[in-house]
């Protein structure tokens, strides 16, 4: 697991059935307690609101909500946790309201995003977010964390530079995870004079402009008939029984095992993408009306949007140009050769032949010819606007976060990021 946050990367690290009861339970008292804060507070705040009252500050909040509730028998034992975790609460959800209210507002670009909600201690994923001074690294490779101890840790890399915050992460199938957020320097890779468009589908997961066909590897059709069998002993088991706890358990890790094998091949497809070109073009897909089709489980299995974010933030990362073609771009309907729009085509038509050159085309790769084609258009209309008048970028664009890690605030979707180098 990695993340990129602006101009920098984060490692990780698994805890697989590495800690012990006592540090179990220390955890689990932790994420109970930065529940519990983040709905005090957003209680106060809603009760605040339908009463007319103004916006509760964080101050108040902080006072109220962690300071004076330790002292009352009601919520003493939040003194058995650090104190940084359950300010960090306060702080996520000051950012939850900020990222709500400029999407009203119009200032954060991309889907709306709506207002905060109660957590649940019956939430399948829980988090804490600490920074250095609950935290720190220890020279036998444990990391020591505050009233929990030290943790022993299965690295998958080397932390390139010293951590500023870490996030605690527990799955759904009882799996621990440590992802750190370091500030390192961009890996600019040697350019090159490849570019290519991409074509996503199911038949074929990816075509590219070159002809080059990327197999779809359909991890959840494979094993679906595990899934199905471990689905039916859940549903055997009584309703609040230990044994159905622990076939929920198995179900979880079979969904986990899926979801981990597609996002390793995704990351090893699209670094070899971004290796081997200079520039990508990818079309934006509408992925969530797609998954309301009757395609919907073949269009989450193959998680287009997962692969596309890879694309973006790694070529932000290596210096390599990057940009979406808009979802209304016809990349079906015109004749990659003569330029030729012949007009829509039923899904079951995969070759069709070009009514004024008589180019005979497959449908995939024509798309990806024409999808490279408006993503050169699109930087060259927005190079004017990234040059100065020497010819030198004015600023690198941010990085966008990696979804999928806590404490990681996701970033708008933007058109174009890297470095122009076309």
């Amino acid at each position: 697991m990695s993340v990129v946050k602006e101009v920098g990367t984060a490692g990780s690290g698994r805890l697989p059935g590495l800690l012990d009861a006592s540090q179990r339970r220390a955890l689990a008292k932790a994420f109970g307690c930065a529940r519990v804060v983040w709905n005090d507070c957003l209680r106060d705040r809603k009760e605040a609101h339908a009463a007319g009252l103004p916006y509760v500050t964080s101050a108040e909040l902080s006072r109220l909500r962690i300071t004076r509730a330790k002292r009352t028998a009601e919520r003493a034992w939040l003194a058995d946790v650090s104190a940084v975790v359950l300010q960090q609460s306060l702080r996520d959800l000051d950012a939850a309201y900020k990222n709500f209210f400029d999407s009203v507002r119009g200032k954060r670009p991309g889907r709306r995003v709506g207002p905060p909600r109660y957590k649940s201690k019956k939430d399948t994923r829980q988090s804490i977010r600490l920074n250095t001074n609950a935290f720190s690294l220890q020279d036998d490779g444990t990391v020591y964390v505050a009233k929990v101890g030290s943790l022993r840790v299965k690295w998958s890399r080397r932390l390139p530079a010293v951590p500023t915050s870490v996030t605690v992460t527990k799955d759904s199938c009882g799996r621990y995870f440590l992802s750190f957020v370091v500030d390192t320097e961009p890996d600019i890779l040697p350019k090159v004079e490849a570019e290519a468009g991409i074509d996503l589908g199911l038949s074929a997961f990816a075509v590219l402009s070159d002809g080059r066909k990327i197999d779809s590897p359909r991890f959840l059709r494979r094993a679906e008939k595990k899934l199905k069998r471990l689905q039916r002993q859940l549903s055997r088991k009584q309703k609040g029984s230990k044994n159905r706890a622990k076939a929920r358990i198995k179900v979880a890790r079979q969904h986990a095992r899926v979801a981990d094998r597609r996002r390793d091949w995704h990351h090893k497809a699209s670094t070899q993408i971004i290796r081997d070109k200079q520039a990508v073009y990818v079309e934006d897909l509408a992925v969530s009306g797609l998954g309301r089709t009757r395609l919907a489980k073949s269009v989450h299995d193959a998680g287009w949007s997962a692969f596309v974010g890879m694309l973006e933030y790694k070529a932000a990362v290596h210096g390599r140009t990057f940009a979406k073609v808009d979802r209304a771009f016809p990349s079906s309907q015109v004749c990659s050769a003569c330029g030729l729009r012949d007009g829509p085509k039923p899904l079951h038509v995969r070759e069709w032949t070009c009514g004024e050159c008589g180019t005979v085309h497959d449908r995939d790769h024509n798309a990806a010819r024409n999808v490279l084609f408006e993503g050169r258009r699109i930087v060259a209309a927005g190079r004017a606007e990234t040059l100065n008048a020497c010819g030198a970028p004015v600023r690198r664009a941010p990085v966008p976060a990696q979804r999928g890690e806590a404490g990681s605030p996701r970033k708008g979707q933007t058109i174009q990021a890297g470095i122009p180098g076309l």
